[in-house]
């Protein structure tokens, strides 16, 4: 029987996955901590309640978060596998799943549960909470509702999910009842020597180099309310790193006091700029921003991809970032 406080989009997810028997579940471009805890977490306990389930992205698992799935649930499923359930975590709309979609089953149902607030509601069952600083949040709260044990494995995967979209514990998004899940989590076995070690403390030297790019060219503005930085590929290639490993650089920048928004203008290609906001003000909305470009997010961490010259692009987003700081004085 569903608790009274059971939302009602819970129940039909639950529904729907006590009527399937193999479920693959999916997440977004560029997995983080958040989207590989999610959706590892979430199969771990689909598995537990007797499901068959593979867990797929586009992009590979991260190396520092490899440690989260030693038995490598995350592969690409075989040719004509088929599922009756598709479940996606922590993806706030369809087309950020990438290649993904090329190979999902036509007609399947699709399950979307999120915490973005810019989420487009693009499955059959839709559980979106922008309450909840992550969705490794949601996913303990489905198995709490659904009656799955937790596993000290299910807890480290989930327990890095919180930790890594709150940064740490640190964005303003976090509430009382994040750290009350993080305590659970730790309670039921999450390990939390070992996941700071593997998160936060143990940086290739491709990265370092990275880093130092960041220091050397970072810019500021708007009498330094204002911090950004530059990755092109050719930056990439100098470090020897991959894309993945500039996830958190931003932050860098971020901490530097005085600074109200952060800002990274990464290369996708000739025409592509992916951008990432980080804010420090409650008062400078950048998903607002970021969806003036058609992207979404926080509003205190938000993206887009913007299509254009890039020092084009450059301006266009440092004027709005401008628009926002003034209205915010």
């Amino acid at each position: 029987m569903p608790s009274p406080e059971m939302p009602k989009a819970v129940e039909n997810i639950l529904d729907a996955i006590d009527a399937a028997r193999t479920i693959l579940v999916v997440g977004h471009l560029r997995p983080d901590g958040d989207c590989i805890g999610s959706q590892v977490g979430l199969a771990m306990a689909l598995e537990g309640a007797g499901k068959e389930v593979i867990v797929w992205n586009q992009d590979p698992v991260p190396d520092k978060l490899r440690f989260l799935d030693p038995d490598k649930r995350v592969r690409k499923p075989a040719p004509g596998r088929q599922f009756d359930l598709v479940i996606a975590t922590d993806c706030a709309a369809i087309d950020r799943l990438g290649r993904v979609l090329e190979f999902l089953p036509e007609g399947v149902p699709l399950v979307n549960i999120d915490h973005h607030a810019s989420n487009t509601r693009y499955g059959r069952f839709n559980w979106v909470s922008p309450r909840e600083p992550s969705t490794g949040e949601l996913v303990f709260d489905l198995c709490r509702w659904a009656g799955w044990k937790v596993t000290a494995a299910m807890a480290d995967c989930l327990f890095t999910a919180v930790s890594t979209d709150t940064g740490s514990f640190q964005y303003p998004s976090t509430t009382p009842d994040t750290l009350r899940t993080a305590a659970e989590l730790v309670e039921r076995g999450a390990s939390l020597g070992r996941i700071c070690q593997e998160v936060y403390q143990s940086y290739p030297m491709t990265r370092v180099r990275l880093l130092r790019h960041v220091y050397t060219h970072f810019r500021l503005s708007d009498g330094g309310q204002t911090a950004y930085f530059w990755l092109r590929k050719r930056d990439y290639a100098r470090a020897g790193a991959s894309t993945e490993e500039s996830e958190g650089l931003i932050d860098h920048i971020r901490a530097i006091d005085g600074v109200v928004v952060a800002m990274v203008f990464e290369e996708a290609d000739e025409t592509v700029t992916r951008v990432s906001w980080r804010s420090k003000s409650p008062r400078v909305d950048v998903a607002a921003i970021a969806q003036r470009f058609g992207g979404g997010g926080h509003k205190a961490a938000a993206g887009a991809r913007i299509e254009g010259k890039p020092l084009g692009v450059q301006r266009r987003v440092l004027n709005e970032v401008r628009k926002a700081l003034k209205a915010s004085a």
